[in-house]
């Protein structure tokens, strides 16, 4: 039975939408998961929940780690090797092998500094980066970095490509998937002076290299993988983010305004647009994985519900079951033997 880690403490709302969350995943998906946070908060929300013989434990943890950690103070109770927060506690499972997967809602930067100071790197990779996968016209792409490193090197997105065409093709099934570089033009030669370093570095990495890529390519479905610095991917998920929900709201209210008839032509199309609300809803995949990290680790959304939590639960199982961990350990070896 996959073993899942879950911060308890995470989200905005804790622990009620991590505990429910974790209880729809342990009865729907059948995985062994480990709360960790404050015993005395988290039991009566799971004794609510009438878990009966699920395999559900609590893992008491004295403090946890809020939005003001951060720069040393963070560091700090990050590294130390007794720390007492949710996510040391959690994340000292993962690595003693007592759990498979890592999954929170909580501070993005206090997970990543946590992650890299208690798990460490894999070998050959300098930093960790942040995918998500993104709806398309013809069906996912994982874009990485989203915002783990706004400044990186070539070397950095050389390896970013290795793990995420790795990831695509373990976890989301994508057969020897296309790698894109994004970039403000198709065209090699385009591009900023790291997209252009980047370029001979990807084309000689043995990927299924497609080349540069428009964020319009990308949304239209052209590659499977595409990689970019944290700061242009995070730019780019946010605003794709504010674009799907402006989208919805104003075809929303176009229905209501809309008199009689676009209220009918509402509920005809009803359910093709609960398709569409579904497919750009990010709780429907839950969280990032953090690639690059020596272990698996899901960081999700503060403003997570209890389906989020699920989702997230769901795809950290999918993760671990899939072999994804040691595929990148050998990805990087093989790819990049001067750094090991």
């Amino acid at each position: 039975m996959t073993r899942i880690v879950l911060d308890a403490m995470g989200s905005d709302e804790y622990p009620t939408p991590d505990v429910l969350g974790a209880v729809l995943a342990a009865r729907e998906y059948g995985v062994e998961i480990f709360l960790v946070g404050d015993e005395a908060k988290i039991r009566p929300v799971l004794a609510a929940q009438n878990p009966g013989n699920l395999p559900i434990h609590i893992v008491h943890a004295d403090e946890m780690l809020t939005m003001q950690d951060k720069g040393m103070a963070l560091v700090l109770k990050a590294r130390r090797p007794n720390a007492k927060n949710s996510m040391a506690v959690a994340l000292d499972l993962l690595k003693t092998g007592q759990a498979d997967a890592f999954v929170t809602a909580g501070n993005t930067g206090a997970a990543m500094t946590s992650a890299y100071f208690r798990l460490g790197m894999l070998p050959g990779v300098d930093k960790p980066a942040l995918a998500a996968v993104f709806p398309t016209a013809t069906g996912t792409c994982v874009v990485l970095d989203i915002g783990a490193n706004p400044d990186v090197k070539p070397e950095n997105l050389h390896q970013f490509a290795i793990l995420g065409s790795l990831y695509a093709e373990k976890v989301r099934g994508v057969k020897n998937p296309k790698v894109g570089l994004l970039s403000n033009g198709e065209e090699e030669g385009k591009g900023n002076e790291l997209v252009r370093a980047a370029t001979p570095l990807l084309k000689a990495a043995g990927l299924n290299y497609f080349g540069n890529v428009e964020g319009k390519e990308v949304i239209g479905g052209s590659v499977d993988v595409a990689v970019t610095d944290g700061f242009t991917g995070n730019v780019m998920l946010k605003s794709s983010e504010a674009v799907a929900k402006m989208m919805t709201d104003k075809i929303r209210q176009a229905i209501k305004n809309g008199g009689p008839l676009a209220m009918l032509g509402g509920i005809l199309v009803k359910p093709a647009l609960g398709k569409i609300k579904k497919m750009l809803d990010p709780s429907e995949e839950g969280a990032a994985p953090l690639l690059g990290i020596n272990g698996l680790v899901f960081i999700g959304h503060g403003r997570s519900d209890a389906l989020a939590i699920k989702n997230a639960i769901r795809v950290a199982k999918n993760a671990a079951e899939s072999g994804v961990l040691d595929a990148m350990r050998a990805g990087i070896a093989e790819r990049l033997p001067h750094t090991i």
